[in-house]
């Protein structure tokens, strides 16, 4: 199948050498030359630029960090033309970005228009997920946009879940990284109290990890240094999940509760955290090196 792949960050890179590798004729492009030169070394064709990139394709993909991004590439803005009027009657368009659940439902109107099919497909499991093909796809769509999708889903993620319609992928979605902004952060203070006192982090990790206390960030990404060699936390807090990319999320769950009238106290407390440790000069770390901000010194 050929199949268009924009956006080739820490997640969006391993997702199409994994399409690649799984025999697809993968196209791609990123503002990034770096980004588009290490994809290009593992075999995969480089556009010069979106619109070529999805020409004759039959799937686009996109992985982008914002929804201002996501609908300036489909239905443009004053400094490009969009995609969607470009793409082929009949094409699948499945966007992986994390952003707000209107935009998706803006840009799914637009492409059904002109006779595509789209489903918003968020991700979660981070850039392990990514590279290992093992990532939970939550998808908002209708059921025949899925089941065309599903396939290539298959290649790159281990877990499909349909939510609902079109925007709904992105509410799971806001709704996951809130509790994992909120975790990570408890996680944190409870690690970084408990060092304080003279324990060792990993010990103290592991009795938590076996009890109630046990969490996602306990099981496979610890914020501390030194505690699990695989984390961000013992690599500088480099690659995996950017601190500014959680505060975005976080902003997103926000503005959705706001929308709805719900209340989510430590929703907003995450946000407000995250948005200090960002505001100290951390934002392009990973987010668990929020532990940064409750440590002692």
């Amino acid at each position: 199948m050929k199949i268009a792949f924009i956006g080739l960050g820490n997640m969006g890179g391993p997702m199409a050498l994994n399409l690649h590798t799984a025999g697809h004729d993968v196209g791609a492009f990123d503002l990034s030359k770096p980004a588009c030169d290490k994809l290009a070394a593992d075999g995969v064709r480089i556009a010069t630029d979106a619109a070529s990139c999805v020409v004759g394709a039959e799937v686009v993909i996109s992985m982008l960090p914002a929804s201002q991004h996501v609908e300036a590439l489909y239905l443009g803005n004053d400094k490009q033309p969009g995609l969607v009027p470009q793409l082929a009657e009949g094409a699948l368009v499945i966007d992986c970005s994390t952003i707000a659940a209107a935009t998706s439902r803006k840009v799914a109107e637009a492409a059904k228009a002109r006779g595509l099919a789209f489903i918003d497909a968020p991700v979660s499991g981070g850039t392990g997920g990514a590279i290992a093909g093992t990532l939970t796809f939550m998808v908002g769509g209708d059921t025949a946009a899925l089941e065309r999708a599903r396939p290539i889903l298959e290649k790159m993620g281990a877990n499909i879940f349909h939510a609902g319609d079109v925007g709904a992928g992105q509410t799971a979605k806001i709704c996951n990284n809130m509790l994992l902004g909120i975790l990570m952060a408890g996680t944190s203070e409870a690690i970084a109290l408990g060092v304080a006192n003279g324990l060792d982090p990993k010990v103290l990790s592991e009795i938590m990890r076996r009890s109630s206390g046990g969490n996602w960030a306990l099981e496979k990404y610890n914020p501390m240094p030194g505690v699990m060699e695989t984390a961000p936390a013992s690599k500088g807090y480099a690659g995996g999940f950017g601190t500014d990319l959680m505060l975005k999320d976080l902003g997103l769950a926000q503005e959705n509760a706001a929308a709805v009238k719900a209340s989510t106290p430590l929703g907003g407390l995450a946000r407000s955290l995250y948005a200090a440790h960002s505001l100290a000069g951390h934002g392009a770390l990973d987010f668990s090196s929020i532990i940064k901000l409750v440590q002692k010194r």
